[in-house]
């Protein structure tokens, strides 16, 4: 069966780059269209971007011919790695063109008809799509991954809030550099400091992402979950990873054996389908008393960069415990994000049934 074809909006920023990277060889999409600002479009890939991975360029992408970011690629989903002061009207126009665009972008992320999702914690969001479809008229539509400090804070949460409850959940986080972008933070502003401040990190993770994603849909919309969060976003000079320090009240209590226990038994629908991006297990729980730390453990799993690390769990004397949540930003917090929403897409059928039999073949395999 011919893979599944995709592009790439702002391909050449650093979100678009970790796309291409994460898409090459991917047994179910192929990259059939590289988009870009008018700057770049008409530039072969290879002339207009400055690749800034680990690795070479992709031999596969480097004499594509970039493209502007609008309708009419020959391709079936958009990945968006778009900056938020153009990615709503264009994520729009392509939606309604018939594309199906997994977005990155915060624009369309707490819009009530659009799914704001993390595969492993709220698969049955998904329903929005019919909803969204028959709101605006679109033939295609727009499903979004929250912000990457909220994807591995959630990840951690969802287990325990299924089976405890959350109440309160107190989180500081220290984010590393490559989430502001590239360059990213001045050299002279980051070195020998920590930055105690990043524009509209704390209100997301506060009073929208999480409160969505462990919302309810209730076949109408999505009925926030009724948490509290209180969050402190730090910038640390850390190259890639966000650790996050995190205490939780439960509603009903558990004991410290009980939370690991949902950590290990956590195996949610992206693992039971085997998405190829999906990590065996989601969440990898460390007993080290030191882990666990962007350095050493954030391309931890089976899918490099894809799961979510966890340690240190212990009481605390405020709420009922604490512990540490560490993840990949620009993997998982965001083009991986994105990747793993569109093959969870293609799992449930929203690509159609030709493509869904992509997905049922690798559960057999």
């Amino acid at each position: 069966m011919s893979k599944i074809k995709v592009g790439v909006l702002g391909a050449t920023g650093a979100v678009g780059q970790r796309f291409v990277q994460m898409l090459q060889g991917h047994p179910w999409f192929e990259i059939t269209a590289l988009m870009a600002s008018e700057r770049s479009a008409g530039k072969r890939y290879v002339d207009a971007c400055r690749w800034n991975l680990r690795g070479d360029m992709p031999e596969a992408v480097r004499e594509m011919i970039i493209e502007e970011c609008e309708p009419g690629p020959d391709c079936q989903i958009v990945f968006s790695a778009l900056p938020s002061e153009t990615a709503g009207e264009i994520e729009e126009e392509f939606a309604a063109a018939g594309y199906v665009v997994c977005s990155n972008a915060r624009n369309h992320r707490y819009d009530d008809d659009v799914p704001l999702l993390i595969p492993e914690v709220n698969p049955e969001h998904l329903a929005l799509i019919d909803i969204q479809k028959r709101n605006r008229g679109w033939s295609g539509y727009i499903t979004t991954n929250p912000n990457c400090s909220t994807t591995h804070l959630v990840s951690a949460l969802h287990p325990l809030h299924v089976r405890f409850g959350v109440k309160k959940v107190f989180v500081v986080t220290m984010q590393a550099i490559s989430g502001a972008g590239y360059p990213g933070v001045s050299s002279m502003d980051i070195l020998d400091n920590v930055i105690p401040y990043i524009s509209g990190e704390e209100e997301k993770m506060e009073h929208k992402e999480p409160q969505k994603l462990l919302g309810v849909f209730d076949g109408v919309g999505v009925r926030y979950a009724d948490i509290v969060v209180s969050a402190h976003c730090n910038r640390v000079p850390t190259r890639n990873g966000h650790l996050e320090a995190v205490s939780v009240e439960f509603e009903e209590k558990p004991t410290q054996e009980q939370i690991v226990q949902a950590w290990r038994d956590y195996r949610p629908l992206a693992q039971q389908l085997k998405l190829p991006s999906a990590p065996q297990p989601a969440i990898i729980y460390d007993e080290r008393i030191d882990r666990p730390q962007p350095r050493l453990d954030r391309m931890a799993g089976t899918v490099p960069g894809m799961a979510t690390v966890v340690g240190r769990l212990r009481p605390d004397p405020l709420l009922h415990y604490k512990f540490m949540a560490l993840g990949h930003n620009t993997i998982r917090g965001a083009a991986g994000g994105s990747l793993l929403n569109a093959e969870l897409l293609v799992a449930q059928g929203y690509l159609g049934q030709a493509s869904a039999l992509l997905a049922e073949s690798a559960m057999i395999a």
